[in-house]
C-alpha cells in the first residue's frame, strides 16, 4: 500500500519509527531519493514529504522496510507498538543505539511477524544523513542492506546473530566516546588553570602526529609504565580537584593502571 498526502512517493514504502535527529534525517532523504515514507513520533513533527501516521501501527502498515531510530529505553515499546501495523516478513531495523542484550530482546518479542535486523549507525548522521555508514547482523541483515543500499547508504553486512552489530558499535564507542570523554575533562582543567589555548594546541598536534603504530605505542606504554603512570594520574586527579574539575576520566585512568600494574 503506497501512502496517500502530500509528498507521498512511488518509490518503496518505508516507515519511520522517531523522527529526531537522525530519524529525521533519514525520512527527508528517503523522500528526497523517491522512497514513500510514513513517520511516527508523538514529540516531533513530520519532515516535508512523510505522511505523518497517528500512531507507530499506522505508520508500519504496509511498509516493507521499519527503521526504528529510538532511544535504547524505547525499543520494545516501539516494536510492541508498530508490530500490529506490520504485515509477515516486513524487515524491522533495529537502528536504535542499544547493548547487545536489548536487540535480542527485541528478536524474540518480535516473533515470526517481523524478521529484524541489527543496525548500527557507525558515525555520526547529520553530515552524511542517508549516505552515513551502516553495519547489520542477524535475520534480516540481508534484505535490509538490499533495501537501503538501493538508496545509496552504504551498508556492511556481518555474519552473524542480532547483537554482532551493536558490539561493534559500542565497543568502538568506549574509545571515541572515552577519549571525548578525556578531551572535554583535560581542557576544562586548563581552563580554570588559565592554559586552555596551551593544551588545546597541545591535543591538536598530538592527533596530527597519530600514525598506524600509536595505537601499539599507547597499548604497549600503558603496561611497560603502569605503576609510573598511576602515581603520575593519581597526581593529576589532585590537580582537577584543586581546580574544582570532576576527575572522573583522570580518576578513571588512575584506577586502570593499577589493574594493569597488578
Amino acid at each position: 500500500m503506497t501512502p496517500s498526502g502530500t509528498g507521498a512517493g512511488s518509490g518503496p514504502v518505508i516507515a519511520v519509527l522517531g523522527l529526531g535527529e537522525a530519524g529525521g534525517r533519514f525520512a527527508a532523504d528517503l523522500v528526497a531519493a523517491g522512497a514513500s515514507v510514513r513517520g511516527y513520533d508523538p514529540r516531533v513533527a513530520a519532515p516535508q514529504g512523510v505522511h505523518p501516521a497517528e500512531n507507530a501501527a499506522e505508520a508500519c502498515h504496509g511498509a516493507g522496510v521499519v527503521l526504528s531510530v529510538n532511544s535504547a529505553a524505547d525499543a520494545l515499546d516501539a516494536l510492541a507498538q508498530g508490530l500490529p501495523g506490520c504485515a509477515p516478513g516486513t524487515v524491522w531495523g533495529e537502528l536504535n543505539t542499544a547493548a547487545p542484550a536489548v536487540k535480542e530482546a527485541v528478536r524474540r518479542a518480535a516473533g515470526a511477524r517481523v524478521v529484524v535486523a541489527d543496525v548500527a549507525i557507525m558515525a555520526p548522521v547529520p553530515p552524511k544523513g542517508l549516505l552515513t555508514p551502516m553495519a547489520v547482523s542477524g535475520p534480516g541483515a540481508v534484505a535490509f542492506a538490499a533495501a537501503l543500499g538501493a538508496f545509496g547508504t552504504p551498508v556492511e553486512v556481518l555474519d552473524g546473530p542480532v547483537g554482532l552489530a551493536a558490539t561493534r558499535k559500542l565497543l568502538r564507542s568506549v574509545f571515541y566516546k572515552g577519549l571525548a570523554a578525556a578531551a572535554v575533562e583535560a581542557l576544562a582543567a586548563a581552563e580554570a588553570a588559565g592554559l586552555a589555548e596551551w593544551l588545546a594546541g597541545n591535543i591538536e598536534q598530538e592527533l596530527i602526529k597519530a600514525d598506524a603504530a600509536t595505537l601499539e605505542r599507547l597499548v604497549t606504554g600503558s603496561r611497560t609504565h603502569a605503576v609510573r603512570r598511576r602515581h603520575e594520574m593519581q597526581a593529576a586527579a589532585e590537580l582537577l580537584d584543586g581546580l574544582g574539575v570532576p576527575a572522573r576520566v583522570a580518576r578513571a585512568s588512575r584506577d586502570w593502571l593499577a589493574d594493569l600494574a597488578g
